[in-house]
Parts: C-alpha cells; structure tokens; sequence
C-alpha cells in the first residue's frame, strides 16, 4: 500500500471519529476536564493527577522503615532483678525481610519476575553487650546496650517469563544480613531523700 494511500485513509478514519463522537452525545472528556477543574478549584487544590501505586507504596515503606527500624529507643532505668541483662528484642521477620537487598521490585510484568517463596528465617544473637554510662547530647546520661543479630534468610529464588519464550527457574538461595538493635537506657541517678 503506497504511503499517500494510507494516509488518506488515516485522515479520514480520523475524521469520522470525530464526528461520531461529537454528535454521538458523548462528552466524556470534557467532563471530565470539567469536573477535576471544577473540583481543584473548590479544594484549592491541584486538578487530579494519576499517580502509579509504586510510588505511593514506596513512600510509605520509607516512612514504616523510618518510623519502626531507624530510631534509637531511649529506654528509661530499671534497676533490681527486673533490669534487662540481655537482648530480647530479635528482629521481627519484616525487618529481616526489609533488610534484605530488594531484587524482586523494578521486574517486568510477564516478561521478568522474580519472587521469593518458601522463606524461612534463622536469627543468631552474635553481640550483647553494655558500655559504661557516659553523656549523651539530647539524652543525658545513658548506657549504650549493644545488640547484634546474624540472619540468615533461606528461601526459593523464583525467575519467571511468559514472554517471548515462556520460561521458570526455581533456585535454592540464601543470604546474610546482620542487624542491630542497639539501644540508650539512661542511668539511674543518686537516690533522692525522702
């Protein structure tokens, strides 16, 4: 087919879909235009915009990782046989699960995924120990209770493709990740009199 041919019918094509549309009663693009405008304008907002789900749930991860695994505890004092002498918060499977590096995210629907099936966890403590009291800016004085955990994460590495040539690979994998939960708990000061 010669290329004047094809856009003549291309243009034409065009042509009575844009009639058939307009005198067909449907207005479903201009209302829309005129309602997100509308409704931006009454919110004092932006008009809509579409956002992927992955962006929205990156943001959220960021602040579940932030507002759970990356603030140091302040403990307060407890001192008799009820003072903890050692660690007893392991890591919970989701902070081992967010620890590890993320290679299932960023694949190709269909064409290559890549999942984890099958985990399970083995947590050894490997440090617990506490420093001295010493002052610390915005805390005061406190005691620096060192807890360190070894985990190793084993589970079924599952690569998949439906497209071009379909394809599954299931593999034995494990991985390391060490994780520590080390946290202040302040120092008991002289007694007061009573």
């Amino acid at each position: 087919m010669k290329p004047k041919s094809l856009m003549k019918r291309l243009c034409l094509l065009l042509a009575i879909g844009v009639m058939t549309l307009s005198n067909s009663g449907c207005v479903l693009l201009g209302d829309f235009l005129y309602i997100a405008f509308t409704g931006a304008f009454f919110y004092g907002t932006t008009p809509l915009i579409p956002v992927s789900p992955y962006y929205s749930e990156l943001i959220e991860d960021a602040y579940i990782r932030e507002e759970r695994y990356d603030k140091v505890p302040i403990l307060d004092p407890v001192e008799g046989e009820h003072a903890p002498l050692f660690c007893q918060d392991p890591p919970s499977a989701d902070e081992i699960m967010r620890a590890l590096p993320n290679e299932t995210s960023g694949g190709w629907v269909f064409l290559a995924e890549t999942a984890r099936s099958n985990v399970k966890f083995v947590v050894e403590p490997i440090v617990d120990r506490m420093d001295d009291c010493r002052f610390y800016p915005l805390v005061g004085p406190a005691r620096l209770h060192h807890c360190h955990y070894k985990a190793t994460v084993y589970y079924n590495k599952v690569i998949r493709s439906d497209w071009p040539v379909p394809f599954r690979h299931a593999d034995e994998s494990s991985q390391v990740v060490y994780i520590d939960h080390d946290h202040l708990i302040r120092c008991a000061g002289p007694a007061t009199p009573q």
